[in-house]
């Protein structure tokens, strides 16, 4: 049976063979030495925001003045989860905390890297597509710093950590 993107979208199936499909990569990576995993599923996560930003669009613009509730609304419709959101603004950092992390509802004694290094990915290019388009000078852009903490290390909850910048600056 073949189903269209729009309907995979909707499919509920569609999270546990995600999560299934990237941790079984990720042993095959580390199998074959591969050295950089976590780039390879941040990778992974911009090229699937730049399908789905053909199927789905949150919003027109992200900027400081909504950008919480943009990520919740992304994390909510993509991954099913409920977020907090933590801003620093004298760091220019945003820490996600997401305690019903889809792709890390498990812990793995034999695996070293976090399959949400695959939101960090996806929720980037995500906002860096909306934004570009809008080219609004209060555009809010991020990028990925790291998983400080992980669901399939053992965590209680998976935490994001992406540096923000404004516009160009």
């Amino acid at each position: 049976m073949e189903y269209s993107r729009s309907e995979l979208f909707l499919s509920e199936a569609t999270m546990n063979q995600m999560r299934n499909s990237v941790y079984y990569l990720a042993r095959l990576m580390e199998k074959k030495g591969t050295t950089d995993i976590n780039v390879r599923l941040r990778n992974m996560g911009r090229n699937i925001a730049r399908t789905f930003i053909k199927y789905w669009k949150p919003i027109e613009i992200i900027n400081e003045s909504n950008i919480k509730d943009v990520l919740k609304t992304i994390y909510q419709k993509i991954v099913e989860s409920s977020i907090s959101i933590d801003i620093n603004n004298n760091e220019k950092l945003i820490i996600i905390k997401d305690y019903k992390c889809s792709l890390c509802r498990y812990h793995y004694e034999d695996i070293k890297i976090a399959g949400c290094e695959i939101l960090l990915g996806l929720v980037s290019e995500l906002v860096f597509l909306i934004n570009e388009e809008s080219k609004d000078p209060s555009s809010i852009f991020l990028e990925p710093r790291e998983v400080k903490e992980s669901r399939s290390y053992g965590n209680n909850l998976c935490m994001h950590v992406f540096n923000y910048k404004i516009g160009g600056s």
